[in-house]
């Protein structure tokens, strides 16, 4: 779950969708498609293929060295393409570059977890784990912080959720499947649901304190980039020479993390936020529909009832509240 910031040039939608902070739309005149719902469906596309991509890689070719190559080179892309994202942490306060280095640090740990639980548990499964995890996190560390009390609505969607993955998970058990479920991929799945937890808040409370969206996330992204080098490094990179290799990287970095934050972020000058997050939930879709048709995966009817479950959870917590709700 590439996946899912906000911004004009940020990696992923979360912050954004949690803050609201990014550019509003123009309410007084109509937008077409091209300028608003189409572009984020089609980053919401773009991230459901990062699994299924990173399948593709060849055998000799780790998982964490796999999200290492695609965050440094993405991450790159982002904080060079970043309008004020060179100059970000000098006009940062003490206690905001402290946020900036723990957010980047929660950006480099989402490949780092998330990749290992596609190769352990499959495409599906670790894409719905992480997407349907993470915004169940975002509302306990929102409300652990006491930034935001937990909603009748919330709790019910989060319940939701919850229920969703353990189906998806245990699915294979409830169809008399002899398999196993692999306890440390569903964990590494969850920690990359947290990983994006963390850096959308942070992410969403530098936007909110009046930095641009585009040079927070282009500054985080490109930390991370650095951070995740030696991962990449201290790994065996031969398989980047081939030319199997250097597509999946570069699918990656370009399509799943540089060109769908940017499309993201154009379409969310158009769009209300809960659309966006609404539009985004093809993301889980596209995984498991490649994951069945390109990987082979094969999920029983039980998983299929936990994904749909959670899909549901999540537009119920993404729906546009009423006056009061709001």
């Amino acid at each position: 779950m590439q996946n899912q910031t906000t911004s004009s040039s940020s990696s992923s939608p979360a912050p954004a969708r949690r803050s609201g902070a990014g550019p509003r739309p123009p309410w007084n005149r109509p937008a077409g498609a091209l300028s608003g719902p189409l572009p984020i469906l089609v980053a919401a596309v773009l991230w459901g293929t990062t699994g299924t991509a990173s399948s593709l890689a060849p055998a000799g070719a780790s998982a964490a060295a796999i999200g290492a190559a695609g965050m440094a080179l993405g991450g790159l892309l982002l904080f060079l393409t970043s309008r004020g994202a060179r100059s970000l942490p000098a006009r940062c306060t003490g206690a905001e570059r402290r946020l900036l280095v723990l957010g980047a640090l929660a950006t480099a740990g989402y490949p780092l977890t998330f990749y290992p639980a596609v190769a352990r548990t499959g495409v599906a499964v670790a894409t719905v784990i992480a997407l349907g995890s993470a915004p169940v996190f975002t509302g306990l560390l929102a409300w652990a912080f006491g930034r935001t009390r937990p909603t009748a609505r919330w709790t019910l969607a989060t319940l939701a959720a919850v229920l969703g993955c353990v189906l998806l998970v245990l699915g294979p058990q409830f169809a008399g499947d002899a398999g196993r479920v692999d306890t440390l991929g569903v964990l590494l799945a969850a920690l990359a649901g947290l990983s994006y937890a963390v850096y959308s808040l942070i992410g969403g409370r530098l936007i909110v304190r009046g930095h641009a969206s585009g040079a927070v996330m282009g500054t985080m992204f490109g930390a991370a980039g650095l951070l995740v080098l030696p991962v990449l490094l201290s790994a065996d990179t031969h398989w980047l020479t081939t030319a199997r290799g250097a597509a999946v990287a570069v699918h990656l970095a370009f399509f799943t993390t540089f060109l769908a934050y940017r499309l993201f972020g154009h379409g969310l000058r158009h769009t209300t936020a809960s659309a966006a997050t609404t539009l985004t939930l093809a993301e889980p879709a596209v995984a498991a529909a490649l994951g069945v048709a390109v990987l082979g995966e094969r999920l029983p009817a039980v998983a299929w009832c936990g994904m749909a479950v959670l899909a549901l959870g999540l537009a119920v917590l993404t729906a546009p509240a009423g006056r009061r709700g709001r």
